[in-house]
């Protein structure tokens, strides 16, 4: 590297000493002519010897010979050590020739002293040195053990050739011009600017025709070289264009980023992903570098154009299995890595595999960035238990479909608060001037008349936060008191929905864990809330305007009223006007001047400050008896089926939480399973002969697959009365004399499973073809039957019970469009099948590892909330019908 530095150093040198020559001669005075004779000279009678001599003074002339005499001997050594045994192959070779031309004469002057003025070609070094620096980069990145990008080496190669180019034509016409109009050097670069440029003001010219030979030559030397050049380059770019480049390591230590690793990047992965990752202000400035080992397609490509993208997200083709392309994402520098797995392969157990191998690769390559992995095979899970945050898609995909059947709209619960909507334009409007993003938030269906459509669209907004109860202005005050008491007046007072503790030693969240848990300063509370407590302004009344009944006045921000929260939970609630003049709208809170219990409204029953301990039973989970079973008949009880608590003998796949349900005293036989063949123990063939007490549940799967174990688990989790649970009828098959058989007339809920076998489709949002029509032939056959179905696309939930004349379902359609044109990230939540859990997919839930980035407790809760999880001490998901007269009473 050294000598290809020294020679490239050398080559330059001789270039300079040509121009300060050039810069010293004045063609005129002719004092370098040896025998020139004065004679008149015309166009075609050229005065040659300008063109022959020049005025080298005796300094200038030394260090040229030396020049010349050090790169003649580095060229016959180097000649010589390269030799392989054929001559011509090096004296033929074109930067042999230039340096022979450049360095001879300049030797044969020390001999013959009239002949230190001729006229040697000097500037022809400028591709000597082109060539050196070539090797000399080649050498370079191979001595720091570094692969040489090719874009960079095509660029130099045609910055290198058109600057030799210009050069040569410069030092060509000035010195052509000699025997002419004796242009200077500036004139000879602004010729050769103006006529490369092709604009040619023709203020300057060649005047004899050696001169504008040389401007031809060169003109077609260019034609031929620089389009060659830029086929070249522009292949290159192409080329990079699709696998994307690298990431700067400058940007990468000096900005945040994450990493986005997928088998196949679809443009509504990317819309979620980057809609919910950018939703939150902290992470405006951060970008997002995606690793995917397939080509970016053309709709994924138009996006990444978008202004509001294309400064933020930067697209990598490359694998990440490879340390080479994991270098180039900078993942070592990256502030979180998410990898996703493909659920819309045929073999999911394969797209597991690789999401295992990714996750395996990015943890040896950058063992200190955190890991957030999807995986859709539970059984597969325990491979990444590694990973900072894990979510198995099949896992919470039963769980919410078993809980969709016992507590109505648990799917739409869940999507609702991992899903960062826009609720309200006030809180949102606060949300912006306190943090300054620039993000347009309107609220979602506030333009529709249904009364019904502007609670539930103002309610989606909610989500999950969190604040330590010290630093905290909606819980500070109940320290020391029950759970219970300070979720309900923090409720009342704020209209924040507490929903959980953790202890700061503790690493475990308790989900309501009753009123013996006193409330301790160093606690975290979570809280379900439009808005997090730091964004909302707080504005103290006077006593006199708060003596009426409603002196708790949520405005602003949350302005909502008590059961907003309540309907945002999946429950059913009633807008209670309140007709009261208020105070101008803005993003604060109205609180009352007196905290005392006098200025609160009475409460359905007494909430205790502190749990009369001797009013808490014993917490006896493996009891047979149940708070709902204490006033059962003899007759009810003697003919409900025995049931003992345990937890499950046999863990369908490692890693499955223990999870305490209601057991058969002695193992069923497999042979009793099956429910169309009899045996020898019964002779039942259908579901009507069983005489089940309690309506069916019928699932209907392609395979009984592991994943089923927790859609089992939540209907016979131990706290449900053991007089509601539910038969389980797995369905493997859809015919109609097989649904006949199961007892689908007087079953409860039918539960349709997306079949693995469908997921991919050569159209996109085809794969669910099949599961919406059998779907809808159930939904015509059997009007009265709850069906909830799994769908790969949620933009297919338009076509569940559909009717093409239904007035109402028109007008749902255009509210949907509506909120799509404003770029609603749930524009289908309006629909009624999903509003009313009825359908739903679990690409939804994608948003749940994204949000645990910025809300690293995200998963813990939505699994305690499903019964994924289980925690000593901690409440569990439940529905509670309310009937209408009792909302009737302005005091529940």
């Amino acid at each position: 590297l050294r000598i290809r530095l020294f020679n490239f150093s050398l080559k330059l040198l001789s270039c300079l000493l040509y121009i300060i020559r050039v810069l010293l001669d004045d063609p005129r005075e002719r004092n370098g002519c040896w025998g020139c004779s004065n004679e008149n000279h015309n166009l075609t009678n050229i005065d040659r010897s300008p063109l022959i001599w020049v005025d080298r003074s005796l300094p200038l002339w030394g260090l040229q010979v030396t020049v010349a005499l050090i790169s003649f001997f580095e060229t016959m050594l180097l000649a010589y050590l390269s030799y392989k045994g054929n001559i011509w192959e090096q004296v033929l070779r074109i930067p042999f020739i230039l340096e022979m031309i450049n360095t001879v004469p300049f030797i044969i002057t020390i001999f013959w002293s009239p002949l230190r003025n001729l006229f040697i070609p000097v500037f022809l070094n400028c591709w000597l040195a082109k060539h050196a620096l070539e090797n000399m980069i080649n050498d370079l990145h191979r001595a720091i053990q570094r692969t040489q990008s090719a874009m960079f080496n095509q660029v130099l190669i045609l910055i290198s050739t058109l600057l030799c180019l210009i050069f040569t034509c410069i030092c060509g016409i000035q010195h052509l011009e000699r025997a002419g109009n004796n242009l200077t050097l500036f004139d000879s670069l602004y010729f050769c600017i103006v006529t490369f440029s092709t604009v040619g003001f023709g203020d300057v010219t060649p005047q004899i025709w050696p001169s504008k030979l040389l401007v031809v030559i060169m003109i077609c030397v260019a034609l031929v070289v620089l389009p060659i050049q830029f086929e070249q380059l522009a292949y290159l770019w192409m080329e990079r264009q699709k696998s994307g480049g690298n990431y700067s390591r400058h940007r990468a230590q000096t900005e945040k980023h994450v990493v986005l690793c997928v088998t196949s990047l679809k443009i509504d992965l990317l819309m979620d992903f980057l809609n919910e990752f950018y939703a939150h202000p902290r992470l405006q400035d951060y970008y997002v570098v995606i690793l995917c080992p397939t080509e970016m397609d053309l709709q994924v490509r138009r996006v990444l154009q978008i202004p509001m993208w294309a400064q933020r997200v930067i697209y990598l083709q490359g694998s990440a299995l490879k340390d080479q392309d994991l270098l180039r994402a900078k993942m070592d520098d990256a502030e979180a890595c998410f990898i996703l797995s493909s659920r819309y392969e045929v073999d999911r157990t394969a797209a597991d595999h690789q999401t295992i191998l990714r996750a395996w690769a990015v943890k040896d390559f950058a063992p200190k960035c955190p890991l957030y992995v999807q995986i859709l095979k539970p059984e597969n899970k325990f491979h990444v238990k590694f990973a900072d945050h894990v979510v198995c898609e099949e896992e919470f995909k039963y769980a919410m479909l078993a809980l969709n059947c016992i507590c109505p709209a648990t799917s739409t619960l869940i999507t609702l608060l991992v899903h960062t909507s826009r609720g309200q334009s006030a809180p949102w409007e606060a949300f912006r001037q306190l943090t300054g993003t620039k993000q347009t938030q309107t609220r979602d269906g506030h333009q529709s008349h249904e009364q019904w459509q502007k609670m539930y669209g103002k309610c989606s907004g909610n989500e999950v936060y969190h604040i330590k109860m010290e630093e905290s202005i909606f819980f500070t005050e109940y320290e020391g008191k029950s759970f219970t008491y300070t979720s309900f007046h923090a409720h009342k007072k704020y209209g924040a929905c507490l929903i959980g503790v953790k202890r700061e030693e503790n690493k475990n969240i308790l989900l309501n864990p009753g009123p013996q848990y006193i409330m301790s300063a160093t606690d975290i509370c979570f809280y379900i809330n439009i808005t997090k407590e730091e964004n909302s302004a707080f504005i103290k009344q006077n006593e006199q305007s708060i003596n009426s009944i409603s002196n708790t006045i949520y405005h602003g921000a949350s302005r909502l009223p008590v059961h907003s929260i309540i309907a945002s939970m999946g429950t059913v609630a009633i807008d209670l006007q309140d007709t009261r003049c208020r105070p101008p709208a803005g993003p604060t809170l109205t609180l009352p001047s007196g905290g005392g219990k006098e200025s609160r409204r009475p409460s359905i029953a007494p909430v205790l400050e502190v749990a009369d301990v001797s009013s808490i039973q014993g917490c006896d989970l493996l009891s047979d008896h149940s708070e709902d079973e204490m006033n059962h008949s003899d007759e009810e009880a003697t003919s409900a089926p025995e049931y003992v608590k345990g937890y499950p003998p046999n863990s369908p796949y490692i890693g499955s939480s223990p999870t305490l349900c209601h057991l058969l005293p002695e193992k069923v036989p497999f042979c009793c399973l099956r429910l169309d063949k009899g045996c020898q123990h019964n002779y039942y063939e259908d579901a009507k002969a069983y005489g089940f007490r309690n309506k069916l549940i019928i699932v209907s799967a392609e395979t009984a697959g592991n994943g089923l174990y927790n859609f089992i688990v939540p209907l016979r989790a131990y706290y449900r009365p053991k007089k509601e649970l539910n038969p389980i009828i797995l369905l493997l098959d859809n015919h109609l004399d097989d649904l006949l058989r199961c007892g689908v007339t007087f079953a409860a809920n039918m539960v349709v499973v997306d079949k693995e076998s469908t997921m991919s489709a050569e159209e996109d949002y085809m794969a669910d073809a099949k599961t919406i029509v059998n779907v809808q032939t159930l939904f015509r056959l059997f009007s009265s039957l709850s069906i909830i179905t799994e769908l790969t696309h949620p933009a297919n939930m338009r076509f569940m019970q559909f009717r093409a004349k239904d007035c109402y379902s028109l007008a749902l359609s255009k509210l949907e469009k509506k909120e799509r044109e404003k770029g609603s990230n749930l524009a289908f939540m309006f629909r009624q099948p999903f509003a009313a859990g009825r359908v739903f997919s679990i690409s939804m839930l994608d948003t749940l590892l994204y949000q645990s980035f910025v809300k690293d407790y995200m998963i813990s809760i939505a699994r305690l909330l499903l019964g994924l999880d289980t925690t000593p001490g901690s409440g569990f998901l439940c529905a509670v019908s309310s009937l209408f007269p009792f909302l009737e009473n302005p005091n529940i």
